[in-house]
This record gives structure tokens, C-alpha cells and sequence, in this order.
């Protein structure tokens, strides 16, 4: 390490200091004087939500390999969610003689720090210019082709703080804006738990892109805490009854969720290979349990990776699920793999669109092109046909 003193003069760092905060993170990323790498121990689903710019993605397992070259630079900084995991492996770098710090409070913090830097009129003009064909065309398409909205709708716009759901509440005031026919739009957010931090995030990103929200609170983290067989579809069932309940209570006839076509042909593939099942996520559906609502999906037809260009572009970051399985550093399993299924999916079409450009594409029209006459067995309203009834 070649400033030593330098950064205990400027920075007020010494081989005892373990944290920086957001603000000095800044500055030192940006110090020309300094050799410094930045490196996010998040596993690899949570750093698919958003990094912090000009960091480098190691898992903590791997983090040895680089002990020898980490001893020429000047600092190495580490972040993961809320600054434990980080904390630790900062510890264990300066044993071996590694001037090592980690960002205090993580990634959530430094969140919060980055939404007082961003500027409302840039991504609203964003969505009538830069972005118009990527995200508010299909946005448009959607509800025109599946007949999501009708004339005196009142949607309620369910946002869970991240990307997606976020882009979809800027898609809904852009049309809103045009005035093609009466609607009314309530923006709701589901407070299921959160620790203080994330909440804070949602609040924050919502004031910024002028969201006005209605917040209602809920347990349900806690109900789902101790269950180990499919918490997260248990989860995403109680969530969405609460959604249904507190929407009607406004007065709404509809919810909106923000899923995405890559959301979809992953729910195709997800069903074939772990359900046993040809199914979709349908664009729009009637509630079961909640007379005279029903739930619509607008983001059908936009892209991931453009809902992610948008996200980077603007410099926005948002919360991932959030929840008490996720909102930890520890969630990476001993081979650094994601325990999510969907997770799995995504790295498979990833891997078939590299002989296959067309497969994304394919998996989504599969559904539309299905032939009952070439079908051994399916359901309908419950029961299930066998090919042998129409068989002569």
C-alpha cells in the first residue's frame, strides 16, 4: 500500500477503522490518487436487483484467491445488504495484512444515501423519450390486446418497492396523463413486515418518482417465518389476499401486479420442469374469493432487461423481496448457488438463447399455440379429459 498516510490524513482511515460511510465511499471511488476495488458479497440474485456502481461481485468463499493481489492496492472496500457479512470479512482481510474496510449499514444504506441524488423530471421525460418504445409501447399494447383497463376502473396499483412494480406505477400516471378515457389509480403498498431500513427505501424511491402511496401494515413475515415447506408461495397467496381486501376497501375493482414477460416464460418453463404441468401467468384474472375484483398484469409485454436499462440508466436502486429469508447477508448456500428455483430457469433460457435467439419467444407463443388434439390429457374447470374421449 502506497498512501498509507494519505488516507489517514484525508479520509481519517487507519488499519483499525473497519467502516466508511456512503459519503466517504464517494469520495474515495473517486480519488484518482487511490489503487481501490469495491466488491459486493451478495449472492448473485440480490446483485441482479441492482449494484452499486463500479463494484465487482465475489462471493465470500472466493474472496481468498485474491489475498495476494489485494496486498498491492490501497483499500478494499466490501459491502453486502445491511454491512454484517461485510464486516466480518473485513475483520479477516486485515489479518492478512489487507487494508480492508466495509460500508456501514450496506447496500440498503447506501440506497437510501443514492435517492436524495436523483432528479423526478429526468425519468418522467425518460418514459415520453428514451424509453417510450421499450416500456411505455408494450405498456400500452398490454392493455389494449388482453382488455385490461376499462372506461371508470379503479386500479389499485400494488407496489412491493422494486423495480418493476415501481416502473409499472410511472407507466400508469404516463397514461394517466394521456387521457384517453376516465380511470382512477390508488398506489398501494403492503407493509408485510419490513425491517425500518427497507421500509424507508420504498418511502423515499415513492416521494422521488412522485408516488403518492397508501401504506397498510400486515404480519405476514411473521406468520411465515417458521414455515419450511414453500414459504414464498404461501407468501406471494397471503399477500395478494391482503392486496385484494385493502383495494376493495378503497373502493377498487381491480389490483395490478407488476409481472413481466420474462416473468412469464420462466412461470411456463417452472411449471413443466418442477410442476409437472403446462400452465401461464395469465395476463388478467377474476378473484375467487373477492366478488367483482379482478387482478391484471400490464407489464406483460416488457422486457426484464429493459426494465433493468431504465433502473441503471436513471441511476435508481430498490429493495429486493425484502423479506426475512432475503433481507439477510447469509443467504448464499455452501456452492454459492440461489436457492430460487426461478433463479435456476433464468440461467437455463440463458444458456438456450445462445444456440436458439429465437427461444424466449417461442416458450411465450407456446402457450398460445396449443392444440388440444395433441394432448394426451388436460383440465378444464376441474375435470380432467383424456384424448380417448374424442378418440374414434
Amino acid at each position: 500500500m502506497q498512501h498509507e498516510q494519505y488516507l489517514q490524513n484525508q479520509y481519517q482511515l487507519d488499519k483499525k477503522r473497519i467502516e466508511v460511510t456512503a459519503d466517504e465511499l464517494e469520495k474515495l471511488m473517486s480519488d484518482d490518487k487511490l489503487s481501490v476495488i469495491f466488491v459486493d458479497l451478495r449472492n448473485e440474485e440480490a446483485c441482479d436487483y441492482g449494484m452499486i456502481p463500479k463494484a465487482t461481485h465475489i462471493a465470500p468463499k472466493h474472496l481468498q484467491n485474491y489475498f495476494e493481489e489485494w496486498k498491492q492496492l490501497d483499500l478494499v472496500i466490501l459491502y453486502c445488504q445491511k454491512g454484517e457479512v461485510s464486516y466480518n470479512e473485513a475483520l479477516r482481510l486485515k489479518e492478512q495484512d489487507i487494508c480492508a474496510c466495509s460500508l456501514q449499514g450496506g447496500y440498503a444504506e447506501w440506497v437510501l444515501w443514492d435517492i436524495k441524488h436523483r432528479r423526478l423530471e429526468d425519468v418522467e421525460r425518460g418514459l415520453r423519450k428514451e424509453f417510450h418504445k421499450k416500456l411505455f409501447t408494450p405498456f400500452a399494447k398490454a392493455i389494449n390486446q388482453y382488455e385490461l383497463l376499462q372506461p371508470n376502473d379503479k386500479v389499485a396499483v400494488c407496489i412491493s418497492g422494486g423495480k418493476d412494480s415501481m416502473l409499472m406505477a410511472k407507466l400508469f400516471q404516463e397514461l394517466k396523463r394521456h387521457d384517453k378515457f376516465p380511470f382512477e389509480l390508488e398506489f398501494l403498498v403492503m407493509d408485510p413486515g419490513y425491517s425500518q431500513i427497507n421500509r424507508k427505501v420504498i418511502e423515499n424511491n415513492a416521494a422521488l418518482l412522485g408516488i403518492p402511496v397508501h401504506i397498510f401494515e400486515s404480519d405476514i413475515f411473521d406468520s411465515v417465518d417458521h414455515i419450511e415447506k414453500n414459504p414464498c408461495y404461501i407468501c406471494a397467496r397471503m399477500r395478494r389476499g391482503f392486496l385484494y381486501y385493502e383495494a376493495q376497501k378503497l373502493g377498487c375493482n381491480k389490483i395490478a401486479l407488476g409481472h413481466h414477460y420474462d416473468d412469464v416464460i420462466e412461470t411456463i418453463l417452472m411449471g413443466m420442469l418442477y410442476g409437472a404441468q403446462i400452465q401461464t401467468m395469465m395476463p388478467k384474472l377474476h378473484s375467487t374469493n373477492f366478488d367483482g375484483m379482478e387482478l391484471i398484469r400490464p407489464m406483460y409485454l416488457i422486457r426484464e432487461n429493459d426494465i433493468k436499462r431504465w433502473r441503471d440508466f436513471y441511476g435508481l436502486h430498490f429493495i429486493q423481496c425484502a423479506c426475512h429469508f432475503t433481507d439477510t447477508c447469509s443467504i448464499i448456500d455452501p456452492e454459492g448457488h440461489s436457492p430460487s428455483k426461478r433463479m435456476e430457469v433464468k440461467h437455463l433460457i440463458a444458456e438456450m438463447k445462445k444456440s436458439n435467439p429465437f427461444v424466449e419467444g417461442n416458450i411465450f407463443k407456446s402457450v398460445e399455440n396449443v392444440n388440444l388434439k395433441t394432448l394426451i390429457a388436460y383440465k378444464c374447470d376441474g375435470k380432467k379429459h383424456l384424448f380417448l374421449e374424442d378418440y374414434e
